[in-house]
């Protein structure tokens, strides 16, 4: 098969660089040329017992743009300049191989690389290029106000990625703004992971980020996938371990053997106690849509990806509901043909993992309007309840449930103040009765209000508390078990729900870690 190799194609019509190789350095750091649009690593040969080529890509000033990672399961990254958009003349990329015969790991800094000799791998054709961008999202139309107000301090519109995902860009004017040079105030928000990013060392924790997904494994340990974060740049660090004793972080991406999914947004992710499986299924980056399911396997910690028999559509800002071993996906948004706005679903998907294939069910009754953005709580009386969610230009607040014996939705009649309509909201279970919903986006602010459903009274109930006081939409808030007993009373009250991420639709993202104890929210109602 050849002798091992990284090569590095700048723009599409250049030959393949050699970086790396059997004999040589280990770390070499490379000028990309001024205007190139495209850059593509690839390994070519046996890895052997080589682990890991980490890429870092770094802007004029030594700031990270990105980081990505070759291993034997995933052997290609590229970048485009209209991904990363901090991306400027002037930025380098470095690439580290690890495993293998390592030589000391006291190695210096390397020295910048001007030039590569062109080398041509036999048997490696070039790899191809990325699919276009794209996930156009809806917000208000902008009044003549506010793009005055986008001209002052740096701050420029944004219109592809958080922005909500079903619109017509030529209809409406997004109403985010991001600062770009004085990023003091994105400091504020960014978390231990960042503050330790620009001091030079090591992350301490996730980037800011939201449209990420945290899923609880066990009583003390939780996983982060996913996300996007300042910029409109998809997570360089998508992969974290939580650990929920002290609230520390680890770094777990390259931890993880086998193929990763590709860097995603409005994906949902899945845990299965009974196969300590997280099933990871479809999600959007820029113009790219997938209908894909991942799965890692956390005792093992490795990836596969299903070859699933069966129909669906790729899909992204769906629900996904794990009920007696299968996930059942619901709504989401949908890619269309230009000059079509991306459209909202209103079916259910349902994935077997024991067959691997995926099915339509057939369920009579009321069933929801098509939307995206919208939560799905499953009840231990085996129902779904959905609520609310968006399909432009309507914001939803309404309430719908699925009853799972009988395969029949019905409209839920409410009873008590409801929440405003909203979508990309948190929400966790808290008792076996009663569910939780927090913050969301509204079509022109984000959300700091709470309220929690009783499903025996279909009463709302708002409850204010310092920890959810924040504004955020697009974040995540799980359940944790803590109690060490068999009451199963004492268990629900002595969960603790986590509260983590969002961004606050003017440009913060968070990477804070927000603890809420259940019990301080059931003694509000």
């Amino acid at each position: 098969m050849g002798e091992f190799g990284v090569f590095a194609l700048f723009g599409l019509e250049e030959s393949p660089q050699r970086l790396l190789g059997d004999e040589g350095p280990r770390l070499v750091s490379v000028a990309i040329p001024p205007k190139v649009q495209q850059v593509v690593l690839f390994s070519s040969g046996p890895w052997g017992e080589r682990t890991c080529v980490n890429a870092d890509l770094y802007d004029a000033h030594r700031t990270p743009i990105t980081i990505g990672k070759l291993t034997p399961y995933n052997r290609c990254l590229s970048w485009e300049q209209w991904e990363e958009e901090t991306w400027t003349n002037g930025a380098t990329l470095t690439v580290t191989l690890e495993g293998g015969h390592m030589a000391e790991d006291n190695r210096p800094e390397p020295a910048l690389i001007l030039a590569v000799k062109d080398h041509t791998p036999k048997h490696a054709a070039a790899p191809l290029a990325p699919q276009e961008l794209n996930c156009k999202k809806k917000r208000k139309r902008a009044t003549a106000g506010e793009l005055d107000m986008g001209k002052d301090a740096g701050l420029v519109e944004e219109e592809v990625e958080n922005t909500c995902p079903n619109s017509s860009l030529e209809q409406t004017a997004p109403s985010r703004k991001v600062q770009r040079h004085a990023k003091g105030r994105q400091k504020l928000f960014l978390g231990r992971g960042n503050a330790a990013k620009s001091q030079g060392a090591l992350p301490s924790g996730p980037s800011g980020r939201w449209g990420q997904m945290l899923c609880p494994i066990d009583a003390q340990t939780a996983i982060l996938i996913g996300g996007q974060g300042a910029r409109m740049q998809f997570c360089k660090d998508p992969l974290w371990k939580l650990c929920t004793e002290d609230l520390s972080w680890v770094p777990a991406e390259t931890l993880a053997q086998g193929p990763t999914p590709e860097a995603r947004i409005g994906h949902t992710a899945v845990y299965d106690p009974d196969s300590d499986r997280i099933f990871v299924f479809g999600g959007s980056k820029n113009k790219k849509w997938f209908n894909d399911v991942h799965i890692l396997d956390t005792q093992t910690w490795k990836w596969t990806m299903v070859e699933a028999q069966g129909k669906v559509p790729p899909l992204a800002y769906h629900s996904c509901s794990l009920f007696r071993g299968e996930l059942f996906v619901l709504g989401g948004v949908y890619p269309r043909p230009h000059p079509e706005p991306d459209g909202c679903s209103d079916s259910l998907y349902i994935f077997d993992p024991q067959r691997s294939i995926w099915y339509q069910p057939i369920v009579i009754g009321d069933a929801p309007p098509p939307r995206s953005g919208h939560s799905a709580c499953v009840m231990p009386q085996g129902k779904i309840y959905v609520f609310g969610g968006w399909d432009t230009p309507v914001c939803y607040n309404d309430m719908f449930v699925l009853d799972l014996g009988l395969m029949e939705f019905s409209a839920v009649q409410t009873r008590g103040r409801s929440p405003a309509p909203r979508c990309w909201h948190g929400n966790a279970v808290i008792s076996a009765t009663k569910f939780l919903i927090h913050g969301g986006y509204n079509g022109n602010n984000s959300l700091s209000d709470a309220f929690v459903f009783d499903t025996e009274t279909n009463m709302w109930t708002e409850v204010t508390l310092p920890q959810l006081s924040l504004a955020r939409a697009g974040h995540s808030i799980v359940a944790m078990e803590t109690a060490s007993g068999h009451d199963a009373e004492a268990q629900q009250a002595d969960k603790t729900l986590l509260v983590f991420g969002g961004g606050d639709n003017e440009g913060a993202f968070y990477a804070d870690v927000t603890v809420v104890a259940v019990k301080e929210l059931l003694a509000l109602l």
